[in-house]
This record gives C-alpha cells, sequence and structure tokens, in this order.
C-alpha cells in the first residue's frame, strides 16, 4: 500500500490537487497530478502522470453542475482506485490568508476554518473557495487529517514597519495591514537559493505568473514584498491592476462609474496585462506582438519591476542574488533580458545564451549580482509542511520503502 499526501487548490469553479507518496526518507515523490475544471456548468476531470502522460479522465456532461464536495469525493475515489494501490492519508490545502492568527502551517480542527472564513472580506477572491474546499473534504472523508497552508505566512518576518500602512488604529485593528502572498512559492525558492548561490544573503525573488509579486528576502527570510492587503496591488498581473493610487479610485466612484463590485471586478478581472494591451492577458502572446498597446503592456510590466527592485535594494543594503520563478519568471527570456538591462546599474550582466535556454545561472561569471531561474514548487512545499504536522501523530510511513 502507498501512502499518499493529497495537496489541494480549490477555486470558485475548479480544483486542482498533486498527489506525493510518504516514503521513509520524507522525499515525497510526485505520483499523479490533475484537476476538474468547469464545476458550475461542464466538469470534466482531467490527470497525468509524474511524466505528464495523460491518466484516464472523465466527464459529468453539459449542464450538470458538481460542488466541493462531490470533486473532491469523485478525486479521491479515483486516486485510490487507479494510482498503485494508493491509500490518501493526509491533506494539505493552499490558503491564501492567515490572519493575525496564523503565522505557519495548522492543522485544521476546531474553530481553524471558522476563523479563516472570516477573513474572505479582506481577501475575496480566493479565501472563500480555499476554506470551501477544506470544509468539503472534511464532509467527504471524515477523520482525514488536513492542513492548511498559508501564502502570507512566509512574510510575518517583514519587520512591524513594513507590516503596517498609516492609518488610525481601529482601522488597523479591523485587520488593514500588508499582509503579502505567494509566501508558499516564497518559501519554496528560500529553501533553493543556498543549493545554487550559497554565498548570497541579500535576495529579490520574482513571482511571475497570471499573478505576480516580488519579495526582499535577507538570510531566507522576508522583509519586503509588493503584494499588499489582498490579491490586486503591486506589480501589473495578468488582469490585476498592481498599484493605483486610491484617490483614482475616489474619483471613479464619485463619477458614479463604478460601484464598489463593478470597481473590484474591473480592478481584479479587467486591467493589468489585459488592461493595458486591450487584448491578451497572456505575456507569451503579447511579447510577440507589434501592436503598440501589446508592446507598452510589457514595457509597463517590467518597468513595475525595476522600481520594486531599486526599492528592495534599499531596504536589503546592496543586493547578491536576483531570481526568476514562475511561469513567466521561468519562461519569459526577453522579460527577464529587459529587467535585468536596467539592473545594469547594480553590475548585472546578463549571459544571453544562458537565458535563451532558461538557465539556471543567466548571469555572465563577472555579474556582480548572480541571476538565477528557479523553478518553484508551492504543491511540493504545502505536501512537506503537512507531513511535517501529520506524522507525529500518523505512522504514515510505515512498510514505505526507503
Amino acid at each position: 500500500m502507498t501512502n499518499a499526501i493529497i495537496v489541494v487548490n480549490a477555486g470558485s469553479t475548479s480544483l486542482k490537487f498533486g498527489v506525493y507518496a510518504v516514503n521513509a526518507a520524507g522525499s515525497l515523490p510526485l505520483l499523479c497530478r490533475g484537476q476538474i475544471d468547469g464545476m458550475q456548468d461542464d466538469p470534466h476531470f482531467d490527470a497525468t502522470n509524474p511524466a505528464g502522460e495523460p491518466l484516464p479522465g472523465h466527464e459529468w456532461g453539459k449542464g450538470h453542475a458538481i460542488d466541493h464536495e462531490t470533486a473532491l469525493h469523485f478525486v479521491v475515489t479515483w486516486l485510490e482506485a487507479n494510482v498503485a494501490a494508493m491509500k490518501v492519508v493526509a491533506a494539505g490545502h493552499r490558503v491564501v490568508l492567515g490572519g493575525t492568527r496564523f503565522e505557519a502551517p495548522v492543522r485544521i480542527d476546531g474553530d481553524v476554518l471558522d476563523y479563516l472564513e472570516s477573513l474572505a472580506a479582506m481577501e475575496p477572491s480566493h479565501q472563500t473557495y480555499n476554506v470551501r474546499g477544506a470544509r468539503a473534504l472534511a464532509k467527504a472523508f471524515p477523520g482525514l487529517p488536513q492542513v492548511a497552508c498559508f501564502d502570507s505566512s512566509f512574510h510575518r518576518t517583514m519587520p512591524e514597519v513594513a507590516q503596517i500602512y498609516a492609518l488610525p488604529k481601529d482601522v488597523r485593528d479591523a485587520g488593514v495591514r500588508h499582509w503579502g502572498y505567494h509566501g508558499i512559492s516564497y518559501d519554496y525558492i528560500s529553501r533553493q537559493v543556498p543549493k545554487f548561490a550559497p554565498e548570497a544573503r541579500r535576495v529579490i525573488a520574482a513571482h511571475l505568473g497570471g499573478g505576480a509579486s516580488m519579495c526582499a528576502m535577507l538570510d531566507g527570510r522576508s522583509v519586503e514584498t509588493t503584494m499588499g492587503f489582498a490579491g490586486v496591488s503591486g506589480l501589473p498581473m495578468a488582469t490585476r491592476s498592481g498599484d493605483v493610487p486610491p484617490d483614482v479610485l475616489f474619483y471613479l466612484l464619485r463619477r458614479k462609474l463604478f460601484d464598489d463590485a463593478s470597481l473590484e471586478k474591473m480592478l481584479y478581472k479587467r486591467a493589468g496585462l489585459l488592461g493595458l494591451s486591450g487584448s491578451s492577458d497572456d505575456m507569451r502572446v503579447l511579447q510577440e506582438s507589434t501592436d503598440s498597446p501589446a508592446v507598452a503592456a510589457v514595457e509597463y510590466f517590467v518597468y513595475a519591476m525595476m522600481k520594486y527592485a531599486g526599492a528592495y535594494v534599499a531596504v536589503l543594503g546592496g543586493l547578491d542574488a536576483f531570481v526568476f520563478t514562475a511561469g513567466i519568471g521561468e519562461h519569459s527570456a526577453p522579460v527577464r533580458a529587459a529587467l535585468c538591462r536596467k539592473l545594469a546599474w547594480l553590475g548585472v550582466t546578463l549571459d544571453k545564451q544562458a537565458n535563451a535556454s532558461n538557465g539556471p545561472r543567466i548571469s555572465a561569471p563577472d555579474s556582480r549580482v548572480s541571476v538565477w531561474v528557479i523553478p518553484t514548487n508551492e504543491e511540493l512545499m504545502i505536501a512537506q509542511h503537512t507531513l511535517a504536522l501529520v506524522r507525529p501523530s500518523l505512522d504514515i510511513a510505515k512498510g514505505m520503502p526507503g
């Protein structure tokens, strides 16, 4: 019997998962990865093996909506029937916000989910559905140990001055503070950097995907990050605006061009690269385009990173290494090259051939700052945290090979 941990990322209409075997060595090899999409109107299940080869899928049929409980019950049952005599013995969940109560991964029991659900007003686009996935799994499989891992936790090492806003105490006491996100990814990257650049203490990491952010790390700990209160501030993203002056938002409301709901939808769904280009939210499409709005969108994305990089060099008191990760960071040589040109004043010298082949080191040997492409693995990070929390109370490695 292969004991396994399932890692769940529950969204509003989709559910992504990865499954990792628990062995005596604790290395957590990947067994399977998949997702259910279109849960509200056309649900379909797809999965792949560790080599990326497709496994048997499933369709419920168009117009046949399913909820998170149905989806998760199907996934776990399918896994245990189709993947190497596997038994799911624990689950780890990505949850974006842990609030002031949880500064590290936590076992889900008692009133944990009630507290996490109470934070949904702060982060409306993910939090509700992350919690819903954990509740659904608990209902479908009572007694299954579950762990919540938070995107905000990694940034709780930021100094207090970096976690507050210049607002009255009663407003701050209501939970308004600089939370920071993508922390699970940065947690993973912080553990990888010493393998590539063991002498690097002052590091800027850029998690660039559909959501995008940057993080300044000192000795592997977060000291600043671009995402702020929720997931819309900081860098421009695929469809999210990034930084916009608050007085602009007041103006739009006064003009009655938006109400609060439509304004939020615009900032999250119609802005960013899509809003600037007017054509696409996909960096691959935009960087191949000669259309002037598309070119401007890419330039703005790089310009925003340059501004934050300069600020973070000041926060860190210098820079030893810069890391690109996530979809754009790992695969867009033009974006990496454009930012490195703007960071030449720091002594960054790009190795064009290494950059074209996606690294891992893409800076020249004589570059004063080393520059790296390091793939992130948030799923594995969640699986590792889950194993650490459930292993003391559950002998899930018994009988497993090393």
